[in-house]
């Protein structure tokens, strides 16, 4: 979610998987107000007015060797101090300056409970860290031709289709890789929830209503996977062999996949954790990407990623050798749309390119940044400076609370103003934090209404529900009351009675938002003719009819 500091978060399910443009900043904007006071409830901050910025009489130079040594040598008691005060159980932190590999390390465990530590070569899942690794895939698979970003993706995708049929034949490559192709923000992201693969969310992507083409930003992981796979296509291969023969091999990224069962299999892994309501640290969930491998489902080490560092800021070559072509990679780096526009004259606005935030700083240098969250466990960020040739990794095994994203940020502040410019930890968690209560229903269906309606007999709710994008519904009984099915597999929510034909459940999953409601409608008969379920229903289509 950065360029300069540009956070694009929605709610909280959307951090799961979202590349969330790091909320830098929205986390400004909640600095701005006294200092050591919280953020007010309410909204999501809006953005900044601009990028902390250094006396006005003393500008900062550009980087010298030195300042980046300040800063690196910072950096062990920054990690350590973030992960005491988060609690975050793994994090491992690679530097690269001028080609060279000048920091790399790891801290805490793997696993919580378990001996076996964080270092260099443990690999994480890299959430939509993904992105920017993925285009550089496709520049390094198009070789010395720039036209493959403007491939019509429908021409190489068999069943994709938006539901405009001139957008649909027109989108290209770089419309769905910067997030610009007019569909709603992180569509398909609850289908993946319920359990369907890739191939049947890219081919009912076209159910989604369509923004302005080309004229509107709305982040969508397979948006940007259908643009990724179409390249894979037109070369005839998947694309985890798309990605080995163009970037990992090539580059000596050993430890590098993007399939899950690789990351599964790797003996030295950090396990994704979630933190409960007491403050520990959990290894309670799996989260399984592949339906979105090239937006999401990347796994890697700190090792491997400075590898892929040191050649984004060597533009294209490594150890001598040229991986990907100078051109293409550097097309990588444009913006490409605006993602945060500015919130007033004098701030600053956001771009996104090919998989990465993009910005410009006060002194006009590029910015390049993402981050990748998954709420059931990852945490990373990258952030460049490519005129200075000085970029970080932080790949964490938490869910998002703001360390790795500050980590990133304290490190260039250090660098370029001397010290840090703020506490970034709390100013960015804060947004984390507010974003995962924006994502809560308005309704509590923990309290039902002081004069409440009686539910109808079972029998007037159960039945088979259809509905074109998400597929069968079904709801039975059992000894305790309702279950709804909903899913290729299915998955069984308890539905709990909250008031008149109004029931609740659980939400589970990547995009779970707490509970949610499902209220069944009806006509002339004893049988409900329809279910809505609440936290499907964002953009009109959940709503489910009965066979």
């Amino acid at each position: 979610m950065h360029a300069a500091k540009a956070v694009r978060l929605r709610r909280s399910r959307s951090l799961a998987v979202s590349g969330l443009a790091v909320l830098l900043t929205a986390a400004t904007a909640l600095s701005s107000g006294a200092a050591g006071s919280g953020p007010s409830p309410g909204p999501t901050p809006s953005p900044s007015e601009a990028a902390p910025k250094p006396p006005p009489d003393q500008p900062p130079p550009l980087l010298t060797q030195a300042d980046v040594d300040r800063a690196v040598a910072r950096l062990d008691g920054v990690v350590q101090d973030m992960m005491k005060r988060t609690g975050v159980p793994g994090t491992a932190v690679g530097v690269v300056y001028k080609d060279r590999v000048v920091y790399l390390k790891g801290f805490g465990k793997r696993h919580v409970g378990e001996p076996a530590a964080v270092g260099p070569d443990t690999v994480f899942q890299l959430a939509s860290l993904s992105k920017p690794v993925s285009s550089t895939v496709v520049a390094g698979a198009a070789g010395d031709d720039t036209g493959v970003w403007d491939e019509p993706v429908a021409a190489h995708l068999p069943g994709f289709a938006l539901k405009d049929p001139w957008v649909s034949g027109h989108a290209t490559v770089t419309d769905l890789m910067s997030h610009r192709s007019g569909l709603p923000d992180h569509a398909g992201d609850l289908l993946e929830d319920l359990g369907y693969d890739q191939a049947y969310i890219l081919g009912h992507l076209r159910y989604e209503p369509l923004a302005p083409f080309r004229a509107s930003y709305a982040y969508t992981n397979f948006g940007f996977t259908a643009g990724a796979e179409a390249v894979a296509r037109t070369k005839g291969v998947s694309w985890q062999k798309l990605s080995e023969d163009t970037l990992f091999g090539p580059a000596g990224m050993n430890s590098t996949s993007t399939t899950f069962a690789d990351y599964a299999k790797a003996r030295n892994k950090a396990v994704g954790h979630v933190r409960n309501a007491d403050g520990t640290w959990q290894a309670k969930f799996v989260r399984d990407a592949d339906a979105q491998a090239p937006a999401g489902g990347v796994s890697s080490t700190a090792s491997d990623m400075t590898r892929w560092l040191r050649l984004q800021l060597a533009d294209g070559t490594l150890d001598g050798r040229r991986i990907v072509d100078a051109e293409n990679l550097e097309h990588t780096h444009l913006p490409e749309i605006v993602s945060q526009p500015p919130a007033s004259p004098a701030g600053r606005t956001g771009f996104y390119g090919l998989g990465w935030n993009v910005g410009y700083d006060d002194q006009g240098r590029l910015r390049l940044s993402h981050s990748g969250a998954f709420d059931l466990g990852a945490n990373t960020n990258v952030t460049m400076l490519p005129g200075e040739r000085l970029g970080i990794i932080v790949l964490t095994n938490g869910r998002p609370v703001g360390l790795a994203d500050s980590v990133a940020e304290d490190f260039f502040d250090t660098a370029q103003y001397g010290k840090p410019t703020r506490d970034w930890l709390p100013l960015i968690a804060a947004v984390y934090a507010q974003e995962d209560r924006a994502a809560v229903s308005p309704t509590d269906y923990a309290e039902p209404p002081a004069v409440r309606k009686a539910a109808r007999t079972d029998s007037a709710y159960t039945g088979t529900y259809d509905n074109a994008y998400y597929g069968r519904a079904v709801v039975t009984t059992d000894e305790d009351g309702l279950v709804l099915e909903l899913g290729p597999a299915p998955k069984r929510y308890r539905l709990s009675h909250y008031d008149g034909d109004t029931f609740s459940f659980t939400t589970t999953g990547e995009n779970a938002v707490g509970p949610t409601g499902v209220t069944f409608t009806f006509g002339e008969g004893k049988s409900a003719d329809r279910l809505r379920v609440e936290y499907l229903d964002e953009t009109g289509l959940g709503t489910f009819t009965r066979r």
